[in-house]
């Protein structure tokens, strides 16, 4: 019987479990399950088609078929058929073995039972599985979704590359800048790391007990076990881990997760500049009909998506490191803390993938408050003074820097005194000129430009 999302402990099959359903098919205890089902039939057929493993007989294709379609048509109930088997031996991967040992009676494959599971520990099996669990997610939701967001912050940078806007160093005003420019910065910051994460593929290590090969070098020596290996683990789609102690050491995995790690990083970073820029005023949010705000205050219109972003993302960002330091270190050959670890690796991206899903929403909300934002620059001549000491540096006017200084730092600034301080200068006239036409609006140098180009 289900049970209801209500008495649910964590948020992620409770409050937001219709929002997560996708990552069932990858982090689920039914996707680990499955997985290994998936992993210990592969390994039976692969054996059986094997030339060099002549103990293992060739099966019939009908009987290879009938095998496939085990995983194929794996269902919840077969999972809990699992589950109850496991109630008895207390061991998760024998329980799948006996299962398939089971439906190979139904089969009338008998005679295969004794080759299921054969030269494997229960980490041969685990370690697959949960690399195919994670390429599963990285190729389809995690791709799927960040395609979107890049796609979206292209699109949102050229469409506002020349509209101008005062930018914000240690929160004070500074150069200005365009939105479409400051959205470009995050389009390429996100990118960078899809990019290093692209070629990265999940790793599979099978060899045995200790990495070793030691059952398989006693069935046969003449048999080249770790080609056998590497074709197995490649035939699954993973990179294939040559060197392993018990476990697969987690390396590719463990870069995965911190390049994942850096990537919502930078998106808690977008989570918070969009809520600042709403503050401001620089944003708008369209409203939604139907939505409160607040339960006291009718007219709030409250950033709750970048908000509810930069919360899962904290918490993504809090699980990942932990999984991440945990996997790489074992006693020894090993020990069993990476278990335990292993299975909160869902939680720790589904945090992430409900923070990118609410970045996604936010950003389909906002709009530019384009009369704010000129208000601001118009207000904001000592903008100006960086153009004005460069072009006196340019005419080799001494002490620059500081005479500009003393007029405008701390001090009311507007066009007033700007255009005074141009006409006392002793520039050339086309550097006179270029500076008179000159607004807080068009200081932007090539920020439009660079918008343009990603």
């Amino acid at each position: 019987m289900l049970k209801n999302t209500l008495k649910s402990i964590s948020p992620l099959d409770g409050r937001y479990a219709t929002k997560l359903s996708e990552l069932e098919n990858h982090f689920s205890e039914f996707a680990l399950i499955k997985s290994r089902v998936l992993v210990e039939i592969k390994w039976l057929i692969f054996m059986s088609k094997s030339k060099g493993i002549k103990f293992v007989p060739p099966l019939q294709k009908n009987k290879e078929n009938a095998l496939n379609k085990l995983v194929e048509d794996f269902s919840l109930q077969d999972a809990e058929k699992i589950k109850k088997i496991e109630a008895k031996t207390n061991h998760d991967v024998k329980a799948v073995e006996l299962f398939i040992g089971k439906k190979l009676d139904e089969l009338k494959l008998s005679s295969y039972k004794e080759f299921v599971h054969l030269f494997c520990t229960s980490e041969d099996i685990n370690n697959l599985s949960y690399n195919l669990m994670l390429k599963g997610y990285l190729e389809n939701e995690f791709k799927e979704i960040n395609s979107f967001l890049l796609k979206d912050l292209k699109s949102k940078s050229k469409k506002w590359a020349k509209l101008s806007m005062m930018s914000f160093t240690h929160g004070q005003s500074a150069s200005p800048t365009t939105l479409g420019k400051e959205i470009a910065n995050f389009h390429e910051r996100i990118k960078f790391h899809l990019n290093i994460l692209s070629p990265i593929k999940p790793s599979g290590k099978f060899n045995g007990a200790v990495g070793n090969y030691n059952a398989h070098f006693i069935a046969s020596e003449k048999i080249n076990w770790q080609l056998i290996s590497e074709k197995f683990v490649k035939s699954l789609g993973l990179s294939w881990s040559k060197y392993s102690t018990q476990i697969e050491l987690k390396d590719e995995m463990v870069t995965i997760i911190s390049t994942i790690e850096n990537l919502n990083n930078v998106l808690l970073d977008l989570s918070k500049d969009c809520w600042l820029y709403i503050s401001k005023g620089y944003l708008k949010q369209l409203v939604v009909a139907g939505e409160v705000g607040s339960s006291t205050m009718p007219h709030k219109v409250n950033p709750i998506d970048f908000e509810n972003a930069e919360g899962n993302l904290t918490l993504s960002n809090g699980l990942l490191p932990a999984i991440r330091e945990k996997l790489q270190v074992s006693r020894l050959q090993r020990d069993l803390s990476d278990s335990t670890t292993l299975r909160n690796m869902g939680s720790g991206f589904a945090y992430s993938y409900l923070a990118y899903k609410s970045l996604l929403k936010g950003l389909s909300k906002i709009e530019p408050n384009k009369e704010q934002i000129k208000k601001d620059l118009e207000n904001s001549w000592e903008v100006l003074a960086e153009p004005l000491q460069t072009i006196m540096r340019k005419n080799k006017i001494s002490d620059s820097y500081n005479l500009i200084k003393k007029i405008s730092r701390g001090k009311p600034f507007d066009k007033k005194i700007y255009l005074a301080i141009i006409a006392n200068l002793d520039i050339n006239e086309e550097d006179k000129a270029k500076l008179s036409q000159l607004t807080p609006l068009k200081y932007i140098g090539l920020a439009d430009k660079l918008a343009k180009e990603i």
